[in-house]
């Protein structure tokens, strides 16, 4: 930052400033009102709009109206399969120049360190990337992760500049029912911001979550639950990511009353949805689309999440703010023509100058080499527990089938799109294998693995012929991690993810297009999800209801149990 004497002399213009935009508007978040005239910029932040300036660098942003950078209120950017510098590079010049994030996919695997390696990243990359610690690692105790994290372990993470507070609460039984460990976190931030994450909590409940001084919530998905989150007092954030689609059904919500309230984040989007349809860019898009006026699109997206998260330096275009901006065509098309990051314009040569990052949670997959008949679903009764999927939702039905055993075994029936499931426990604690059963792929031949499993990330794997289930699986071991698909004893498609069994070291480009062959070969085998791998991983993520699957066995998450 430029010191305090500087700014103010290129502010009243007795100095030329160091940047000036000049020929676009200001859409005004306040007020909504458009304001023409130059936008000076010193170092990195605004320190003049609606007058005219002089600068040491113009440039011509004539016919553009200018936006504040947009914020995603919650990611895990494990989850975008590449590297935070690979994900800086992907979504920056869209218009993303903040990203809160969550690491804890890769402290479930390698534990602090892997927080440690995102605070580092997040001092290289051109968009400002915040780091929450990570709350609940692993979500709970029905499941084996690779690492434990306790509010010690936490407390001298604390002081990072990249920190806002405490991550997502998953642990929302911990949280209502008081237990000890939950609460020494809890403890840990009192005062500070801990984020929220408590799927169809209502009544007492909810009131007993908010309390606690958790205050942002990102897992309504009903405007009716989101209602009443907001009228207690939390700031509903709208997701709208790969799997998890909430933003059709929170829309009607979002007016220029509440979006001072309401924010936008992805939790996530992988390159391939990014490349076909974008990031909180699409969001704002789609929100307008619906109905949503742009005031309240844009606020939700910039100015709200700011005062959200505490982010006073951001979120609007006016002088002592950080300069993250967005300059667009038009705002109901929401097309970044250019962007800039604290002052910087979001281009290649910015991307060139980062630090070196170093590789890190490599060879982490230490499953046990699996066999056909590892998985086989005993039983001796009909009545079948089935996790039911539900498109575009990371909740899932918790169904009960007749599924007859024959020798011992309760056999896929894809014909009734009931195929096996299976969790593997791959960070060489204990082996433990699970098996189970999921409708709603539409598989008919193969099988499908992979290591990204929220969020102990353990080896999942769908399938209807045991022999490939096992080649799936096994092949994760042998590269690292990532993602396969196989049918009649070859491998159809696969991508390595060797950065703890979650992230590339391939540009996103490389990964995108992987991602592509992974979806035909996955189509190939008659599957009907669009997003078949993501919605996998979150068929084992037991604080999401209704029923799911870990290496410890099926999970009722309704009774926070395994059955």
């Amino acid at each position: 930052m430029a010191d305090l004497e500087t700014r103010i002399a290129q502010a009243r213009g007795d100095a030329p400033a160091d940047l000036v935009l000049r020929g676009g508007e200001v859409f005004c978040l306040v007020t909504g009102e458009r304001i023409e005239g130059d936008v000076a910029i010193c170092g990195d932040r605004i320190v003049g709009i609606g007058a005219h300036y002089e600068g040491r660098e113009v440039v011509d942003v004539s016919g553009l109206v200018l936006v504040p950078g947009f914020i995603d209120t919650h990611l895990h950017i494990e989850s975008s399969l590449v590297t935070p510098y690979e994900f800086d590079r992907c979504v920056a010049p869209r218009g993303v120049t903040t990203a809160i994030c969550d690491p804890h996919e890769i402290a479930n695997v390698i534990g602090t360190q892997g927080i440690s390696w995102f605070q580092t990243a997040s001092e290289g990359t051109v968009m400002d990337i915040r780091v929450q610690l990570s709350s609940c690692v692993p979500s709970t105790d029905m499941e084996t992760a690779g690492a434990r994290i306790e509010a010690d372990d936490l407390a001298p993470l604390m002081h990072h500049p990249s920190g806002i507070g405490l991550a997502e609460f998953m642990n929302y039984p911990g949280v209502i029912h008081r237990d000890p460990g939950a609460m020494a976190k809890l403890h840990l931030f009192e005062g500070g911001h801990v984020d929220g994450h408590c799927p169809l909590l209502s009544g007492r409940d909810l009131n007993a979550y908010a309390a606690a001084g958790i205050t942002t919530e990102h897992e309504a998905t009903t405007a009716e639950e989101a209602k009443e989150k907001l009228q207690k007092g939390m700031r509903v954030l709208i997701r709208e990511g790969s799997v998890s689609k909430d933003l059709q059904a929170l829309a009607p919500l979002l007016t220029e009353r509440t979006a001072p309230y309401m924010c936008l984040c992805t939790d996530d989007r992988n390159p391939l949805d990014i490349g076909e349809h974008g990031h909180l860019d699409y969001m704002i898009r789609e929100l307008i689309r619906l109905g949503t006026p742009p005031l309240a699109a844009y606020r939700a997206a910039s100015l709200s999440a700011a005062e959200a998260f505490g982010l006073k330096d951001r979120g609007q275009i006016a002088p002592g703010r950080r300069a993250d901006i967005v300059a667009l065509e038009s705002l109901e098309e929401c097309r970044a023509a250019m962007v800039f990051c604290g002052g910087v314009r979001v281009a290649e040569p910015a991307f060139a100058a980062r630090p070196p990052l170093e590789e890190i949670g490599r060879h982490s997959v230490r499953a046990p080499r699996l066999g056909p008949n590892d998985f086989r679903h005993g039983g001796n009764r009909a009545e079948t527990d089935v996790i039911g999927i539900l498109e575009g939702k990371i909740l899932t039905e918790h169904l009960r089938e007749e599924i007859a055993p024959q020798d011992g075994d309760k056999r896929p029936d894809p014909a009734r799109d009931l195929v096996r499931i299976a969790v593997v426990e791959r960070h060489g604690i204990n082996g433990n294998i699970a098996t189970g059963f999921v409708r709603g792929f539409g598989l008919q031949r193969g099988a499908i693995a992979s290591t990204v499993c929220h969020d102990h990330h353990n080896i999942a794997c769908v399938g209807v012929d045991y022999a490939d289930m096992a080649l799936a699986a096994n092949r994760l071991s042998e590269i690292e991690g990532g993602f396969v698909v196989a049918e009649n004893g070859r491998i159809l498609a696969e991508l390595p993810l060797p950065v703890a069994g979650l992230m590339s070291l391939e540009p996103f480009e490389t990964v995108r297009d992987a991602l592509e062959d992974l979806r035909a070969a996955a189509k190939s085998l008659g599957v009907t999800l669009e997003e078949p791998f993501l919605q996998l991983a979150f068929l084992a993520l037991p604080v999401i209801p209704a029923l799911k699957i870990t290496d410890r066995g099926m999970v009722d998450v309704t009774r926070f149990e395994i059955i």
